[in-house]
This record gives C-alpha cells, sequence and structure tokens, in this order.
C-alpha cells in the first residue's frame, strides 16, 4: 500500500525547517550550555571544547533566528562582552532538549548512569517530556498518533 504523505509536499516542512537550525552537534551542545546556565563565550568554549569559529558562528546563527538574544556585560577594569539569554523562542525549545536527553539517557548512558539529571525546582520529582493530544489524553507510544496533512499543507502535483 502507498503512503499518504507521499500526496503531500514537503517543501515547507517544519520539522526540516527546524532541523535547518538544530541539526547540527555543536548547535545543541551549546544550547545545553546555555539551558545549564553557561552563557559566557569563554565560559563555552573552556567547558565544551567547541573551536573558536565555530563557536561564534553557532551563537551569531541562534541570535539570528531569534533563539539567544546578547546581553552586554562588563566585568570590573575589562572591555564590554555580551553573554547569551534564551528568549521565548529559545525557551520553547527546552521540552525538545529533555526528549533528546532522556533518549540518550535510555540508550547511551554509561553503566553508571546518565551525567545530568532535571528534576522540578519546586518538589525535585525528576522531570521527564510527556506527549498529550490537545484533550489532554497521554500518549505514550508513537503508534498511537496519526500523522495527516495540516492547514499548510500543500498537495503534489
Amino acid at each position: 500500500m502507498r503512503p499518504a504523505a507521499l500526496d503531500w509536499e514537503i517543501d515547507n516542512c517544519t520539522i526540516g525547517r527546524a532541523m535547518a537550525i538544530l541539526g547540527e552537534r555543536w548547535t545543541v551542545v551549546v544550547l545545553r550550555e546555555v539551558f545549564n546556565g553557561v552563557r559566557r563565550f569563554d565560559d563555552m568554549r573552556e567547558r565544551t571544547g567547541i573551536p573558536r569559529q565555530v563557536l561564534t558562528n553557532r551563537l551569531a546563527g541562534l541570535v539570528g533566528q531569534g533563539v539567544l538574544r546578547r546581553e552586554p556585560y562588563r566585568e570590573p577594569g575589562a572591555r564590554l562582552r555580551h553573554e547569551y539569554r534564551l528568549t521565548d523562542k529559545g525557551l520553547d525549545l527546552w521540552p525538545v532538549l529533555v526528549a533528546v536527553l532522556e533518549w540518550g539517557d535510555r540508550y547511551l548512558a554509561d553503566p553508571e548512569g546518565p551525567p545530568l539529571e532535571t528534576a522540578h525546582r519546586d518538589c525535585g520529582a525528576p522531570v521527564r517530556a510527556v506527549l498529550r493530544c490537545a484533550a489532554g489524553h497521554e500518549v505514550a507510544d508513537p503508534r498511537e498518533v496519526l500523522p495527516r496533512p495540516g492547514p499548510g499543507a500543500r498537495r503534489r502535483a
């Protein structure tokens, strides 16, 4: 049987567009660092080992896409510099990173366990990525989800 997805164009696919921004390893590493509170260029470079030009390019790209914003700061006696803060668009990526973290913990963690955990600030319980439909039903199995054309879908010619 022919998959119904073949009847629809993919040139306006939002997954493809998102991955054009996020799909490179160092970009996700930069986002991990900013979500962990590491906001300054030199701190990111020291902690991750990202080559200077690669880090410059990734930060510029994330700022250009509106995921991060530059905030000026000045250490006493030093020149004006910038740190990187998440915008609302950037903060909306948190569930994506939690899902990637959970996947990595499940399939790629060392035998001792994962190196990072996320906990709810108020109660201390672990934070998990959970899928729910708009009616509030938890979706535990990907086979429970039906991909279908959205309002911006275009039929293939």
